[in-house]
């Protein structure tokens, strides 16, 4: 699964986009310096999510929306075609993510 799929997912289970999400935990005081383990808790116990789609978020939460270009372009398991993640839901999301 692609970590845009993640993304993709984690949508459809909380009903935010990833980047509603992300204005969430700032609010929280989440950022760049967070702890995973409080980041999951809280996108459990509130969403639903698990730990596979909680830690889509802890990387957007960390790190934005770059992703390693390690990732893309391969056919890995965690693969995309893009160095950015889009944010901003399924809906308005532009072909060839």
């Amino acid at each position: 699964m692609s970590f845009q799929a993640y993304l993709d997912a984690v949508e459809k289970k909380t009903g935010l986009t990833p980047r509603q999400l992300l204005e969430l935990a700032r609010e929280r005081d989440f950022g760049p310096d967070s702890k995973a383990g409080p980041i999951l808790e809280w996108l459990a116990q509130d969403y639903g999510l698990g730990r596979g789609h909680g830690m889509a978020m802890v990387h957007v939460i960390k790190n934005g929306a770059s992703i390693d270009p390690k990732f893309v372009g391969t056919t890995g398991t965690h693969r995309d075609p893009k160095d950015h993640l889009w944010l901003d839901g399924v809906a308005t999301k532009p072909e060839g993510y």
